[in-house]
């Protein structure tokens, strides 16, 4: 690892990991959005668990991704805004299975 390496500069481009980041937040959003249909469908508590923790499991994921291109030397900071949009949106999100009930 470079250690003369500027973390601050903020000229972070990188179109290829943007699209990345994106297809698999968008992913992990579709997954958390078929779960609250089951949730709707069902009327089901376990199902509305579901959409938060399916949001937990890809936000933590994107932070992990954030670490591992971190470690390659690459542009960390797109991961890390997904990791962070998913986990937001997690808690907001934390209400379905009250609302189901």
């Amino acid at each position: 690892m470079n250690m003369n390496r500027n973390d601050v500069e903020k000229r972070w481009r990188d179109p290829a990991a943007f699209r990345a980041a994106v297809t698999y937040v968008v992913a992990v959003v579709v997954v958390a959005g078929l779960a609250f249909a089951a949730t709707l469908l069902w009327h089901s508590r376990v199902a509305g668990v579901l959409v938060p923790a399916i949001l937990f499991v890809g936000g933590v994921g994107a932070l992990v991704q954030t670490y591992r291109v971190w470690r390659a030397e690459g542009t960390w900071p797109i991961w890390q805004g997904a990791g962070w949009f998913l986990l937001a949106l997690m808690l907001f999100c934390l209400g379905v299975p009250v609302a189901v009930w």
